[in-house]
């Protein structure tokens, strides 16, 4: 479980994240939705230690995370993709798992090595198929759809085997179709793998389809929790966000 207590940011004299509390059950999926500047991108910093609250706690299965470093947080089991993909250009879909299984495993030594360890092969390819890139494994990252990037970035964040995964708008870009095959492949790994998955949308399309929860966060404070039926019909979040259009497809 992972759950965030009287969690406060504050930049000058604003408060980025302010008071914010919430609970997040083990094996969930929670969409986090607001309007711009309502703080949904430095809560993902606090939670994944690039930023450090100035109060409050983390805590994931009762062990408090504030204070500690970005790789002790990744060690603990907090993964996280980023709106911009985070990859490796140069390299293959293949090389760029293998490289990062190599790392997480501590094998700095065979990173540059034509025989990769039987295990590091292993969980690299388990990892490519989990976002169905298994096709395109020897395509050079550089040259994947913008889509096909994302997933890579999530399954850089999957092989550090997260119990938390953490996506920052993961259809940021994307086309119709497009959007829908990624996030729908979301969706399968969220089903098959069992971990915590919060992500950051703003196609409300998505976010009512697929997440059972819902988190509305307004200047820097929750505006509001709930399941997709009750978020829209709920007075404040329509009138805050999703404006009456939502109101009267509801």
């Amino acid at each position: 479980m992972l759950e965030i207590r009287n969690l406060v940011k504050a930049f000058g004299g604003v408060r980025a994240t302010d008071d914010v509390t919430l609970t997040f059950e083990t094996a969930s999926l929670t969409a986090i939705i607001g309007p711009n500047g309502a703080g949904k991108s430095t809560f993902f910093n606090q939670l994944s230690g690039a930023i450090r609250p100035d109060s409050g706690e983390i805590r994931l299965d009762g062990q408090n995370l504030v204070g500690l470093s970005i790789g002790e947080i990744v060690r603990r089991g907090v993964g996280r993709a980023f709106q911009v993909a985070s990859i490796f250009p140069s390299l293959t879909v293949e090389e760029t798992l293998l490289a990062a299984v190599s790392a997480h495993h501590r094998h700095a030594g065979r990173l540059g090595t034509r025989f990769p360890l039987a295990s590091t092969r292993a969980h690299a390819g388990h990892c490519v198929a989990m976002v169905g890139l298994h096709d395109k494994r020897h395509i050079l990252s550089a040259n994947l759809s913008h889509g096909d990037q994302k997933l890579l970035d999530i399954a850089l964040a999957l092989v550090l085997e997260p119990r938390v995964l953490l996506l920052d708008e993961p259809t940021a870009g994307m086309g119709p179709e497009e959007r829908w095959r990624v996030i729908d492949k979301v969706h399968e790994l969220w089903e098959r793998q069992k971990m915590t998955v919060v992500f950051i949308e703003h196609d409300m399309d998505i976010v009512f389809k697929i997440a059972p929860s819902i988190r509305v966060l307004s200047y820097g404070r929750v505006l509001a929790e709930g399941t997709p039926q009750q978020i829209r019909t709920n007075p404040a979040v329509v009138e805050a966000y999703l404006g009456s259009e939502h109101e009267v497809a509801a």
